[in-house]
């Protein structure tokens, strides 16, 4: 086996890990998400002092959303449900013969790894800061370690897809007939 395929094979575990992880992370946020917010809209409408006691649910569900989204950024690039203008992409390497693929994975790949950075900056930041949920009594920085985390996610498959290690575009094409 060449130094190429194992460096892929291995990229190919990491990958493979990384996606049960994130699938769990996923389905137990949602599920959580969705019983907390159930429990806090039928405890409204009964009332009672109980509602009151509860008003940490819409803060949860919130900062629980946020990482939901940024969780789901890897897996929606790597089987190709971001917003891509395909038949444009695919006209200019007809037409030019440019390797446009490769190119938009490096970029992606690029901005992903910045903007990770400037999250953890931006996370580190505001936990100097020592700002605090005044609802849920945790530190506000939580907020910002979702994106760092996400874009971290993102610049892993993007440098999947620009060594090989995935084919998001070929997923991106079989997706359409959904």
């Amino acid at each position: 086996m060449r130094l190429h395929e194992k460096r892929i094979s291995s990229l190919n575990g990491v990958l493979c890990v990384v996606r049960l992880v994130e699938r769990v992370a996923l389905v137990s946020l949602l599920l959580i998400m969705v019983l907390l917010f159930a429990t806090n809209v039928a405890v409204r409408q009964i009332g009672g002092p109980l509602a009151a006691d509860l008003a940490w649910v819409d803060e949860t569900v919130r900062l629980m959303n946020i990482y939901l989204v940024f969780l789901a950024a890897g897996l929606a690039l790597e089987r190709g449900k971001q917003v891509a203008v395909d038949s444009w992409r695919e006209t200019i390497i007809a037409r030019t013969g440019l390797p446009l693929k490769r190119i938009i994975d490096l970029t992606g790949l690029v901005f992903s790894l910045y903007l990770a950075f400037l999250s953890i900056r931006m996370a580190r930041f505001v936990w100097s800061m020592g700002q605090r949920s005044a609802t849920l009594d945790i530190p506000i920085a939580w907020i910002y370690i979702a994106p760092a985390i996400g874009f971290a996610l993102l610049a892993l498959r993007y440098c999947a897809s620009l060594f090989g290690g995935i084919d998001r575009y070929t997923a991106a094409e079989k997706g359409h007939g959904e």
